[in-house]
């Protein structure tokens, strides 16, 4: 009788049992049609992950993997393939497993996907990868409405679009500002640029209508899949994760940076798939330092990445979210467990500073950042594992890399209060600065930690004015971390004079801007008793 009902549990429970499990094949796409056909070969040693495990191919491209009803089912491109794209240039490398759909919320999550597929298959397709390559980095694009995507796509993705010998590009977050109706026209509009393009997602793209921070991503994953994933390009390994913890765990209310035990889990197991002298990139929204001793992020979460990057002698984090732009490099002091220092780079924004401030001849807000950044996007130039950033000014020329401040007039042979400022938008404290005067001797600039004096200027025209002008006012001034400071002479000959900037970078590159400044006859000062006669 036991047995019986052994048997009979048995028979009752297998078809659940299978459901726990997914198989399928990464293979080469030879004909691009998007099926796996008998002719076309299996891959061996490829990542899949379903986003907590991480197994590797067999020599058929084979793999399994458990699965439960709300998970995402990826493939981690290898160096050397490409993935297929859809036709708004978003990578197709990933399967939504979620039979009865996500719940019910403000906007639209996963539509029911029913029965899990016999073989869930992963198309490559094989591609002349270089080791040496660059990558297109944007922080928060960020549109509120419809104005103000149109906003970026004629400022920033117009800049860009059909760009060539880029493989890539990457959003650090908040696509959107709140209304995630608006991740079709984002979509639409960067889709322009014409390369694949990642998404990471932000604390504006949520489901604000949930309590566990679990379902806070289903609109996203509706969109773009997973919002924890990783991919290679040459001896590069890109990690992608998710790290506003919503609702905050703290009081229920708002959100935290952190990350979820699951995210842990994913991370160390993809990491054991990626050769040590390969350098790992790690990609999130929100910064994981902590800017003027805010709580912004939890410290463990924070040295539990730390330890497992340890490992890697090269590594690099990148986020967005803060709207400045900024380097933090972490040491030993600052629970960095690895070798050297660990560079984190906080990108500039592409919608600047929330689409404010003037509007240019086109109609576009300047929107220059609360540090003096003018908005912008990066450059990252790969090769091998090493790397170097370049930050490109929207609507300027590829070599405008600083701001040049000085007064306009001063007083031959006096003393004065003013001086020379500049603002070296991808500085940090390991950029060197120099100054000279009409080809005179160099003299080295100090590095301070100031208000940006042009843009303090900018925003204090929309105080000083008497009648309204277009646009929004910007933000107001915070602290720059990429200003440097002189004197200005004033015992050279009365008339115009030129100021030469030499700035070099982090990596030993040297960039040059100048500005003209005049020295003119003081103004005698007249009392009041001057000229008057009893």
């Amino acid at each position: 009788m036991k047995t019986l009902i052994f048997l009979l549990l048995i028979a009752v429970s297998a078809p659940s049992w299978a459901q726990q499990t997914v198989t399928g094949r990464v293979y080469e796409d030879q004909n691009t049609n998007g099926k796996k056909e008998r002719h076309e070969p299996g891959i061996a040693e490829i990542a899949v992950s379903n986003g907590t495990a991480v197994v590797l191919t067999d020599e058929d491209g084979r793999y399994e993997l458990p699965i439960d009803n709300d998970e995402i089912i990826f493939v981690v491109k290898p160096s050397g393939y490409e993935l297929p794209v859809n036709a708004l240039n978003l990578p197709q490398f990933y399967y939504i497993h979620k039979p009865d759909g996500s719940p019910e919320l403000d906007f639209a999550g996963v539509a029911p996907t029913g029965k899990l597929p016999k073989s869930v298959d992963f198309a490559l397709l094989p591609t002349g990868e270089q080791e040496s390559f660059t990558g297109l980095f944007f922080g928060d694009p960020q549109p509120y409405d419809l104005d103000e995507v149109d906003y970026f796509d004629q400022a920033v993705v117009e800049e860009v679009a059909g760009i060539q010998g880029i493989p890539f590009g990457l959003s650090l977050g908040d696509l959107v500002g709140d209304d995630l109706d608006l991740f079709q026209p984002y979509n639409e509009a960067i889709s322009r640029v014409g390369i694949p393009w990642w998404n990471v997602y932000g604390n504006h793209d949520m489901n604000f209508d949930v309590e566990v921070d679990t379902l806070a991503d289903e609109t996203f994953e509706a969109t773009y899949g997973p919002a924890n994933y990783s991919f290679n390009y040459g001896k590069v390994h890109f990690v992608v994760l998710d790290n506003v913890m919503y609702p905050d765990p703290r009081d229920g209310k708002g959100y935290w940076g952190g990350f979820r035990e699951d995210m842990f889990t994913f991370l160390e197991n993809d990491l054991k798939h990626v050769p040590k002298d390969h350098l790992v990139v790690v990609s999130f929204h929100i910064p994981i330092y902590e800017p003027e001793g805010r709580d912004t992020f939890i410290d463990e979460d924070r040295e539990r990445l730390f330890s497992l990057l340890s490992d890697f002698p090269n590594t690099l984090s990148l986020s967005a979210h803060t709207h400045i732009q900024q380097h933090h490099f972490f040491t030993e002091k600052d629970g960095w467990s690895g070798s050297g220092e660990h560079h984190h780079y906080n990108v500039g924004t592409t919608s600047g500073d929330w689409y404010s401030g003037k509007l240019n001849e086109n109609g576009v807000p300047i929107s220059t950042m609360r540090d003096g950044t003018p908005k912008g996007y990066a450059f990252i130039t790969f090769n091998g594992n090493e790397y170097t950033i370049d930050y490109k000014v929207v609507g300027e020329t590829d070599d405008y890399r600083m701001r040049i401040f000085s007064p306009k007039v001063v007083p031959h042979n006096q003393r004065t209060s003013a001086g020379i400022y500049v603002n070296f938008f991808q500085g940090s404290e390991k950029a060197n600065l120099r100054y000279r005067v009409d080809n005179e001797d160099w003299e080295e600039m100090s590095y301070t930690i100031a208000l940006d004096p042009a843009f303090q200027g900018m925003v204090h025209e929309w105080d000083y004015t008497e009648e309204l002008m277009p646009g929004r006012r910007p933000s107001n001034v915070v602290p720059s971390r990429h200003l440097w400071q002189a004197r200005i002479p004033t015992d050279l000959e009365i008339g115009e004079h030129t100021i030469e900037v030499e700035a070099t970078d982090m990596f030993g590159r040297t960039f040059t801007e100048t500005a003209t400044y005049r020295i003119a006859e003081p103004k005698p000062v007249e009392t009041a008793s001057a000229g008057s006669e009893e």
